[in-house]
């Protein structure tokens, strides 16, 4: 019979290595996604198909539409700036320095206060990047995009979404 030591070991074998990463401030693959700046911080590449996390600057007022995921957990972690989760039946006035947590399957959705706000997106497992790049373009600078007069094409947002595991559930 194996010891409990042994099987530890074989499952440790089994198990791929990650490398020890550091991300600096300035660095991450910047984007213009809709009308804010996301820069991937962390891809599922980077984990081991982990995690992602995401930093999101977005301008005063911006309102993400009711969406779910069903592939993945998501954590926000506000920086700077006033959001207001609502989570499921739950909404929740956060401020710098507060956490929100919205479980897959669970719809959701914010909306950015008057100061603007920037916020970690971390989401479990990792491959939530593929979507953000598939619905933004690289920024031009690590700057908000310049407004933009178009409405934004729903039909394409909602089929990137289903491609990638979710659904936009208003809009």
């Amino acid at each position: 019979m194996e010891t409990d030591q042994a099987t530890k070991q074989r499952e440790a074998e089994k198990t791929p290595l990650l490398k020890p990463a550091f991300v600096a401030s300035d660095e991450g693959e910047a984007r213009w996604w809709s009308a804010g700046l996301a820069v991937i911080k962390v891809t599922a590449a980077d984990t081991g198909g982990q995690m992602t996390i995401i930093e999101v600057t977005e301008p005063p007022g911006t309102e993400a539409p009711l969406h779910v995921h069903h592939n993945e957990d998501e954590a926000f972690w506000v920086l700077d700036g006033d959001v207001t989760f609502e989570i499921g039946q739950t909404t929740i006035e956060a401020h710098a320095g507060d956490y929100a947590f919205g479980p897959r399957h669970i719809p959701h959705r914010y909306a950015v206060g008057e100061a603007g706000c920037r916020m970690l997106f971390m989401l479990t497992p990792g491959g939530f990047e593929d979507l953000v790049m598939a619905m933004s373009e690289p920024a031009g600078a690590r700057t908000l995009p310049p407004p933009s007069s178009e409405e934004p094409d729903m039909a394409q947002i909602k089929a990137i979404a289903e491609a990638h595991g979710g659904e936009v559930l208003d809009g």
